[in-house]
């Protein structure tokens, strides 16, 4: 039985005085810093549907924080090197995080940049909070310090805000680094990471966005850059192996910090990019990290000179509440998705896409029921959850929305998003430069396609939690704020 609820139009506005007037607006202050998350060796690795335990590191795991203030107005945004940040993640840094700096919680946003090669700390989260963790009097569970971490950034970026400016442009990435991944077939249905000579390929089956927006937070005067705030839509799932590493991110910093200096805090947003990946389907060699890295990287530095100062910059953060609803798999089903993962456990192969249902449904059982039919950590990590646990049919998740004068809006939605539905907000927004960022808050939403790929299926649509439709709402939700925003 599917239900599609109403939206619910309860708009929670931080923005304190958000009215035009003649009055001088508040000066604009801005903080960064940026806390190490590196999990210990040892620690599962994020990104697949089986076991991975870490060898070593690449490079170092970050949470980088911005906070924005002007006046009785302030918001937060935290990108960290998480596959995803889970709910119960962001409902515990955001209750430390607020009472050390006073910023509302529900403006702080945590979003994931999806790295592959992160830590799946799903299981060991839910155990710590749920008073099951493994720690010893000499060392406290990861989940712990991670939670410190991150709120350690936005507390330490809150502390350091100082009068600043804002710089902001646009760039275009002509050299190919993201491809549309799912393709249509000969026989009218899409399937997901083909290759142009694959038998029965017609073509692809959606868009890329090739805009990189850039944002540069500098001191009042100009003369010292504080941060870069990077947005592109490309999956980071570049790197692969046992290491821990932040993917190309680290090469954009890496190229950032050799133009601006090394005290510069190079923050990454990731954009729309459920349905974009890195593997050119035309070729048979596959992008490097760190060619992918260095080529979006010197887009961006070849772009600074032709960065525009907001000159009003009047600050507004909104969000909104969106009950999107959830697939409800039957009885039946989540018995038969429980046998398949014990089998699997046990040591027996299965399909993958079976496998991804299977994982999906156990994971629904938990928020839809308040007593799921076994326990769910018998089965999955990631989505295990205390606080949305028997939730019901619908999934609270937020839409936000940071804006600048009249020239920048940073968006943030929950899940990994089609680029189309980025794309939408990006044409349908009222100002000048929109930036789309993906993973914020909620992992659980899982994909979210747009409704027309509902009806074409394939990997993504298979590990979608949402109903049909629910990728709309979000576009409809982001295109409210903005609207209110701009006025």
């Amino acid at each position: 039985m599917h239900r599609i609820p109403c939206l619910i139009a309860a708009t929670l506005l931080f923005a304190l005085g958000t009215i035009r007037s003649d009055a001088a607006e508040p000066e604009l202050l801005i903080g960064v810093a940026e806390v190490e998350i590196t999990p210990p060796i040892g620690f599962p690795i994020a990104g697949y549907y089986h076991e991975r335990l870490a060898t070593g590191a690449k490079d170092p795991l970050k949470a980088k924080a911005i906070v924005f203030r002007s006046g009785d107005v302030q918001g937060a945004l935290v990108a960290c090197d998480l596959a995803g940040v889970a709910f119960d993640l962001t409902a515990e840094v955001r209750a430390r995080a607020s009472q050390a700096t006073g910023i509302p919680e529900k403006a702080i946003i945590l979003c994931g940049t999806h790295s592959h090669t992160s830590p799946d700390y799903g299981r060991d989260l839910f155990n710590h909070l749920g008073g099951k963790s493994s720690q010893t009097a000499d060392k406290a569970p990861y989940s712990a310090t991670l939670i410190e971490a991150v709120a350690k950034a936005v507390v330490l970026a809150s502390k350091q805000a100082t009068p600043a400016r804002l710089d902001l442009t646009t760039a275009q990435q002509k050299t190919p680094v993201s491809f549309n991944r799912r393709f249509v077939m000969k026989d009218g249905s899409v399937k997901t990471w083909q290759s142009l000579e694959t038998p029965g390929v017609i073509r692809a089956a959606g868009p890329i966005d090739s805009e990189i927006g850039i944002v540069v937070a500098r001191s009042a005067d100009g003369k010292r850059p504080l941060a870069t705030l990077t947005n592109f839509a490309l999956h980071l799932d570049t790197v692969g192996g046992l290491e821990w590493s932040a993917d190309y991110p680290f090469y954009i910093e890496q190229a950032i910090r050799k133009s601006l200096g090394n005290e510069v805090v190079s923050i990454f947003g990731l954009g729309c990019c459920g349905d974009i990946n890195h593997v050119n389907p035309a070729s048979k060699e596959r992008n490097k990290t760190d060619f992918i890295g260095q080529s979006l990287g010197q887009t961006i530095v070849a772009a600074l000179p032709t960065t525009r100062t907001i000159e009003s910059p009047r600050l507004r953060v909104v969000s909104e509440v969106v009950h999107v609803p959830l697939q409800e798999p039957s009885a039946a089903e989540v018995k038969e998705s429980q046998l398949l993962l014990s089998a699997i456990q046990a040591g027996q192969k299965a399909d993958f896409l079976d496998q991804v249902a299977a994982y999906k449904r156990i994971m629904l059982d938990q928020y839809l029921h308040k007593t799921p039919s076994a326990p769910p950590e018998k089965w999955i990590n990631t989505g295990l959850t205390h606080r949305l646990a028997g939730i019901g049919p619908t999934l609270p998740v937020e839409v936000h929305a940071i804006c600048v004068g009249d020239e920048l809006a940073i968006v943030c939605l929950p899940g990994e998003v089609f680029v189309e539905l980025g794309l939408a907000i990006k044409q349908g927004s009222p100002f000048k430069t929109t930036l789309v960022v993906e993973l914020s808050n909620f992992v659980e939403a899982f994909y979210i396609p747009n409704r027309p790929a509902y009806a074409q299926g394939s990997y993504e649509v298979t590990n979608s939690a949402l109903q049909a439709g629910s990728g709309e709402m979000l576009v409809e939700s982001a295109l409210r704020l903005l609207r209110k925003a701009a006025q």
